[in-house]
């Protein structure tokens, strides 16, 4: 990776990433992190990286959730899973042309200026194509983490796959102290079930 240093923050979608993904979630109640999202958080704040969740949030435009609800989901994600850095959240529908939707790169750029990072010095762990391709038109590293909804070609165009959130963060951290990049083995797409 080009750019102006080493891995300084590690960004994460929230639904199907961090926590299961359960549609339009306006319940606090319902949020369960999926397997190795402690383990996973746990290792990038003890390198002393950053962290930050990028959340698209269509259901606000939709008219399914208030925001109020998406800050409550996300304060009980910080309640089980500590406290992130940044927060990101576009509250846009598909057809409404904002410039932070994902696949767009608004949101990780506008954490990458929050946390005075260079897009280089920023990694983006998601579970579906549009993870991938926000952080690659941002300049960022990304690491793609398959669920059940994970279509076979978005594994196939992703340049680096791994089996769980700890595996993605393993590689990074690897790859950061080795500077020699490098991509994983693409495995099934099937193997981060929730706890």
């Amino acid at each position: 990776m080009g750019g102006t240093g080493t891995l300084k923050a590690v960004l994460f979608d929230r639904d199907g990433t961090l926590v299961v993904d359960v549609p339009y979630n306006g319940d606090p109640q319902l949020v369960r992190p999926m397997e190795s999202a402690h383990l996973a958080l746990a290792r990038v704040r003890r390198a002393g990286l950053a962290t930050g969740v990028v959340s698209n949030q269509s259901g606000i435009a939709r008219g399914l959730l208030t925001f109020d609800q998406v800050l409550a989901v996300n304060h009980r994600v910080e309640e089980l899973l500590g406290p992130f850095d940044v927060w990101e959240i576009c509250p846009h529908g598909p057809a409404d042309g904002c410039t932070c939707r994902k696949p767009a790169p608004g949101m990780i750029l506008a954490a990458c200026s929050t946390l005075g990072l260079h897009p280089s010095q920023v990694a983006f762990v998601g579970d579906i194509g549009a993870d991938v391709e926000a952080a690659t038109a941002a300049g960022s590293q990304s690491v793609l983490v398959p669920t059940r909804v994970t279509r076979t070609e978005e594994i196939d165009a992703a340049g680096v796959v791994a089996e769980n959130l700890l595996a993605a963060v393993e590689l990074l951290l690897d790859t950061a102290t080795t500077a020699t990049g490098g991509a994983s083995p693409k495995p099934d797409a099937r193997q981060d079930a929730p706890v």
